[in-house]
């Protein structure tokens, strides 16, 4: 109760998208009435794909990975920005970071994506510029990284991987998440920025 206190939207959110991935794993037909097909959304199609895309995953690490993403960023943010900006911030993100993709996969009848990495690194890098100087910890190495140094290595890996990559992973989707993130927040947030740099400088 206590989250859903301080943290509304976001204990709907990730309440929601828990139940709606893990009712796709027993039902399958959900996953081809809510994965995001870019060629019947280019031809005006499924649009609502672009938000219900977002509420379900292809396996229990993919749900993993990404929730505990979310619990780990998303209930501290909505505090620190407010509830309504959390909540279009997320949404906008999950139509935002879904839309490269279309564009780049609107001939290809065979592509499907489905997940909310694209919104959830909207949530990581609006955090980012609330504390550039926290540390984010990755498995299998035991030091943290300055937040604002791992979004670099994240955005540069994910332009990387969207050209290389084999692994049916959608990284346009997490890079232009990661980039509306921080589009938003720079909006949204007055002296975001001031606050960002004074954050660096240690002056907070």
């Amino acid at each position: 109760m206590e989250y859903l206190n301080v943290a509304p939207v976001a204990s709907i959110i990730f309440v929601f998208t828990l139940v709606t991935s893990l009712y796709a794993f027993y039902d399958q037909s959900l996953y081809g009435k809510f994965m995001l097909h870019p060629y019947s959304v280019s031809k005006g199609h499924k649009v609502f794909t672009l938000i219900t895309s977002g509420l379900i995953h292809a396996d229990w690490m993919h749900l993993f990975f990404n929730m505990f993403t979310f619990y780990a960023f998303a209930f501290t943010l909505e505090q620190m920005m407010g509830s309504w900006q959390f909540g279009l911030l997320y949404f906008l993100s999950l139509v935002l970071s879904d839309l490269p993709t279309v564009f780049k996969h609107k001939d290809d009848f065979h592509y499907n994506s489905l997940g909310a990495s694209g919104a959830i690194s909207a949530v990581l890098f609006s955090y980012i510029l609330f504390n550039p100087m926290s540390k984010i910890y990755i498995m299998f190495i035991p030091i943290g990284i300055p937040a604002v140094i791992f979004g670099g290595l994240y955005l540069v890996y994910c332009m990387y991987a969207s050209k290389n990559s084999r692994d049916n992973i959608n990284h346009d989707a997490h890079f232009f998440g990661a980039l509306t993130g921080l589009i938003f927040t720079v909006i949204f947030v007055p002296n975001i920025i001031q606050h960002f740099i004074a954050a660096l400088s240690g002056g907070r």
